[in-house]
């Protein structure tokens, strides 16, 4: 069984792990002791601290197998972003170019930089390791984060959003960021990530180009993939678009890959879960659910069955489930069906 709980200074070695497997281009798991290290502190205060409000509090949990003892993967919430630097992107819109009397008529796009999303809360750092990626391990390590959205509410603001991975070689090589890279920048893709990833942004506002780019002046590989994610991250994606999520345009300034969004309220997880009492004991139900206790300094989920009254606002769950989650007769945890 896997169970998603904040992570701990201990955990940091399975942390480097995952940032080491997971490949170029997750940003915010770079390769890097002390901005590792950096995140766990901060998660564990922010785990801590008592919130009226986002600001810029970060969640950072692990999914740890209870039968090894082996974190399987991790997973991220930065309650409101932007609030203390910078974060970029680009939308993209249409423009027309006209002339009736020349009888022209031309629709382009064009990519305008800007910093849409800042306050906003962001799915982050989801990354599971190959032997774990089966049944609904997937599900949970994204999910878990919806319920603790619904139970917590006031931590997070009213729109949610995530940056899917774009397109990219094996080397590490985006067609975006090398068109980029020719015309302003001429540093790599690995290494501008991995600046952005140790919070080094400060040549982001030095080196773009402040001005709107045509779409159409960009090299055909690096039009083709405006939009396009890695395809590592189709699950994720198909997942977050099963909860509500949509892409208003907005894309990575890096590698072009899509940014999506929901209002909280509209999230399926956070709209569909269900907040009942607890009774710990045997039971038959094969009825799969994914279930959080309603702690948040000691949050955990799992996937797990439960035998669920409606009507009584009741769900039996086995021993085992209750000491996974920490709870006990008597007390309330929130689940979503599956």
């Amino acid at each position: 069984m896997l169970v998603i709980r904040p992570i701990m200074a201990s955990d940091y070695s399975a942390l480097m792990q995952c940032a080491e497997e997971s490949g170029h281009g997750f940003t915010s798991l770079p390769v890097n002791e002390e901005m590792l290290r950096n995140r766990i502190s901060h998660s564990e205060t922010s785990f801590a601290k008592e919130v009226v409000s986002p600001a810029d509090e970060g969640y950072l949990m692990v999914a740890e197998d209870t039968e090894t003892g082996e974190i399987a993967g991790t997973t991220a919430i930065e309650a409101a972003i932007g609030l203390d630097a910078p974060f970029y992107n680009y939308h993209l819109s249409t423009v027309v170019h006209a002339s009736r009397r020349l009888g022209v008529h031309n629709t382009v796009q064009i990519l305008t930089l800007g910093n849409h999303y800042t306050g906003d809360t962001e799915l982050c750092t989801l990354f599971l390791r190959p032997p774990w990626r089966e049944g609904l391990n997937g599900r949970l390590l994204s999910k878990a984060r919806f319920l603790m959205m619904a139970e917590h509410r006031h931590r997070f603001s009213d729109v949610v959003f995530a940056e899917m991975r774009g397109v990219s070689d094996e080397e590490g090589n985006s067609p975006f960021w090398h068109w980029l890279k020719e015309n302003f920048f001429s540093i790599d893709f690995i290494h501008a990530d991995y600046l952005t990833g140790i919070g080094a942004k400060g040549f982001i506002a030095d080196l773009m180009p402040k001005l709107p780019i045509y779409v159409n002046l960009l090299s055909k590989d690096a039009q083709a993939v405006i939009g396009q994610v890695h395809d590592n991250t189709r699950p994720a994606l198909r997942l977050l678009e099963n909860e509500g999520f949509s892409c208003r345009g907005y894309v990575d300034i890096f590698d072009a890959g899509p940014t999506v969004e929901c209002d909280v309220r509209n999230v399926e997880t956070v709209r569909h879960s269900k907040r009942y009492q607890v009774e710990v004991g045997e039971h038959e139900s094969e009825q799969q659910c994914l279930v959080a206790n309603t702690s948040f300094r000691d949050f955990r989920a799992v996937a797990a069955p439960l035998d669920i009254d409606d009507k009584a606002q009741h769900v039996v769950l086995s021993q085992q489930v209750a000491d996974a989650l920490a709870v006990t007769d008597g007390d309330f945890v929130r689940f979503i069906e599956q």
